[in-house]
């Protein structure tokens, strides 16, 4: 047999299964993930904190002991020195056979003993029991899926490169494991009958149920289904919030307005707010009572209506919270474009009006296309606006609540309509491919960029900046009556200006002890800023990683993979917060109660923003820039991280950004997955909402705005901006004189 050499990267990987069997704890452990006292109290013996080698010492748990064969077998294998075509051949088989087994020990076998009935009789009821699974299982279960991977890689995947295998194989095990496994567990529900067997008739009798798909609407004054409706809010939502966005972009990167930089944060307010205050400030403004429904009722001698209550006003309400997420997805891909491609058309005579119609327009159409798929699906996936707005106007998401947690209780009803939901998302996303087709976006190469974007022609730039300036108007009077009504004692009602809201909300004191904290929202404060901080560069990074193997990797089942990465924001936060619950409330995998399991639901919640920022960003970087690097000699972990990354940093930003303020403001998800020791800031401004406390939930509200405004700051200032060629120079005299 020929010999090889020895492979460090599997040696390594194998070395640290090893250790993690005989020095790591192989269950959870009681005090939480990042609790050391495990160190302490009793270790290695203690059974809460043994590592898997004294459990076996002991005779328990003796169902792990394959673990450890296979581990050893696969450091026989590394150490041998086999040519790598056997090498990776043996990685392969073994590393996928200790996925395999870990994953079948962990779900047939858990806290009442086996799982499976059949397993009972086979083997007898045992009266050992398994916890879920700690340090030591989670990195044995890593470089089980890492000896995979280099495995694939030294048998020609993705031509042989270890880090595109691993990144991909990494990627593709946490969306299986964290979005593929919840949601299979919550969508086998309709299907089950009332006597525990499975049938397909209770899934067709609540598919047809008329008040999802009736159409009374078109001949009656009666409302239509909630099926239809979520699906015209939300492609209304997704068109009118990219041509919102798209206009936000080009006035900030085409025309000489001033005060660019106010429009810009304003048309990042609205994203950084919690939920329901947005819909409570457009009551207060719109509603009966509102002060500008009377003023014009007033005016115009017209009797006051509620229009506020349905369509209109869920659609208002989500232009202002989604329209911030067309615009950071359509900024970075408005700045990409080269300019030295516009200025040929005018060259070769082209005007301002033909070269933005026939140059920029189409070299935007990827982002333009990203920017409608994340509206419509923030639209069908919202839950908050609909739920103070909507009145007789239902959706899927706030009918898919009510059927969990209503007096229903129908957690078959809410599968169904999220079954409805994800239908309507692959038609979207199919559509979406459709009007992309197989074209070339590519306007950032390695020549030299030559030159300035030309001015926007007159015809979009005066409508552009009038609608940019009353929606920057209309979102300031919307923020102003939320700082006022943190203010007043009684929102609505009884306007005396006080204090006492942020002082009982933030109450901070020096007391014996020194210095205290005694204000109810400190709490929920210190552990969503805690929870956010983590979960923001997580999902920047799986996502742009993700954005990376789908534009510059060829392997296959892309689409399936990019439509799984996909699969969690199309999804109701309810549904995700119930389906967690299902999914990860007993072992192999026990999460309930504790803080990873709201850093795991935001990361692969908000993931998708990073990926399609990613993707429209890397669809115009021209692959030869990569290639060159490859070619020279670098490793694609090497090109990655100081090629591609500075290229795609406006995508950077716009996740981080993204997913550390949706940390802070989502609600849907994290009404089921908070508890007493882990509460976020959405749930306590909920509770004070049902409790008639409006104030406090509005100067809470108003703190965490600021908050997230510093930290987009903060990540500003990390991510830096990205340079190309001349662009912005004119405006950098400094630039000019040393150029000169």
């Amino acid at each position: 047999m020929q010999k090889g050499r020895l492979d460090t990267q599997a040696l390594v990987i194998t070395l640290c299964a090893l250790a993690a069997i005989v020095l790591l704890p192989w269950y959870a452990i009681e005090d939480g993930f990042w609790s050391l006292k495990w160190l302490w109290g009793g270790y290695p013996m203690a059974a809460e904190s043994a590592p898997a080698l004294f459990l076996w010492t002991k005779a328990a748990k003796l169902w792990l002991l394959p673990v450890g064969v296979l581990v050893l077998a696969l450091l026989l294998v590394v150490l041998r020195r086999l040519s790598a075509a056997t090498l990776g051949r043996l990685l392969t088989v073994l590393g996928a056979a200790g996925i395999t087994y870990m994953l079948a020990q962990g779900f047939l076998f858990g806290l009442k003993g086996w799982n499976a009935a059949w397993l009972n009789q086979w083997l007898g009821e045992s009266e050992q029991r398994q916890f879920g699974m700690g340090y030591g299982a989670l990195v044995t279960g890593l470089a089980f899926l890492f000896l995979l991977t280099r495995g694939l890689a030294l048998r020609g995947l993705v031509a042989g490169d270890s880090f595109v295998a691993g990144s991909l194989g990494l990627v593709i095990a946490l969306t299986l494991l964290f979005i593929g496994l919840p949601v299979l567990q919550m969508l086998v529900i309709p299907f089950k009958a009332d006597d525990g067997g499975w049938s397909i008739a209770p899934f067709v009798g609540r598919l047809l149920d008329p008040k999802i798909w009736r159409l009374t609407c078109l001949s009656t004054g009666a409302g239509c289904g909630v099926a239809w409706n979520t699906l015209v809010l939300g492609i209304t939502v997704g068109l009118l919030s990219t041509l919102l966005g798209l206009a936000f972009a080009l006035v900030l990167t085409r025309t000489g307005l001033k005060f660019r930089g106010l429009v810009k944060s304003l048309s990042l307010l609205p994203i950084i707010t919690p939920p329901f205050v947005i819909g409570l400030a457009i009551i207060l403004l719109f509603g009966l009572s509102g002060n500008v429904t009377q003023f014009v009722a007033t005016q115009l001698g017209l009797e006051p209506t509620r229009w506020v209550y349905g369509f209109s006003g869920v659609l208002i309400a989500q232009l202002l919270s989604f329209t911030p997420i067309a615009f950071l997805v359509l900024i970075g891909v408005v700045e990409a474009i080269s300019p030295s491609l516009e200025e040929a058309a005018q060259t070769l005579r082209a005007g301002t009006w033909e070269t933005f119609r026939s140059v920029t327009w189409p070299l935007m159409r990827p982002g333009l296309a990203n920017a409608f798929l994340l509206g419509f699906i923030e639209s069908m996936a919202d839950f908050g606006n609909p739920l103070v707005l909507g009145g007789n106007f239902n959706v899927l998401s706030t009918e898919i609540f009510f059927s969990v947690v209503g007096s229903q209780n129908d957690q078959g009803q809410a599968a169904v309509l999220a079954i409805i939901l994800l239908v309507f998302t692959i038609g979207a996303f199919y559509l979406q491919q459709r009007w992309l087709g197989r074209r070339s976006y590519t306007s950032v190469s390695g020549k030299g960029d030559g030159g300035m974007h030309p001015p926007l022609p007159r015809r979009i730039a005066i409508p552009v900046v009038v609608v940019t300036t009353v929606w920057s108007v209309f979102t300031v009077v919307v923020y102003l009556m939320i700082v006022y009504g943190s203010f007043v004692q009684l929102w609505g009602r009884d306007n005396t200006l006080t204090f006492k809201h942020y002082a009982r909300a933030f109450e901070v004191s020096f007391g014996e002890f020194g210095l205290q904290w005694p204000g109810s929202a400190w709490n929920s404060f210190w552990t969503t800023l805690q929870i956010a901080t983590i979960s923001a560069p997580l999902t920047a990074a799986i996502g742009l990683v993700t954005a990376w193997l789908l534009t510059r990797q060829t392997f296959r089942g892309k689409q399936l993979f990019e439509f799984g990465t996909m699969l969690s924001f199309a999804i109701p936060g309810t549904v995700i917060g119930v389906s967690y619950i299902i999914a990860f409330n007993v072992p192999p995998i026990e999460l309930t109660g504790t803080a990873a399991i709201l850093v795991i639901c935001f990361v692969f919640r908000n993931m998708p923003v990073g990926v399609r920022s990613g993707i429209a960003s890397l669809s115009q970087i021209d692959k030869s820039l990569d290639e060159a690097s490859l070619t020279l000699g670098a490793s694609s972990w090497t090109t990655f991280r100081r090629i591609t990354l500075p290229l795609i940093r406006p995508a950077i930003l716009s996740a981080l950004v993204y997913s550390f303020v949706r940390t802070m403001t989502a609600i849907s998800a994290v009404i089921f997955l908070v508890s007493a020791k882990h509460d976020m800031a959405t749930s306590y401004i909920i509770g004070r909402v049902e409790n008639n406390e409006y104030g406090v939930a509005i100067a809470y509200s108003t703190v965490l705005i600021l908050v997230m405004l510093a930290a987009i700051g903060i990540f500003q200032w990390m991510v830096g901006n990205r340079r190309l060629g001349r662009r912005g120079m004119a405006q950098d005299s400094s630039m000019l004189a040393g150029g000169a």
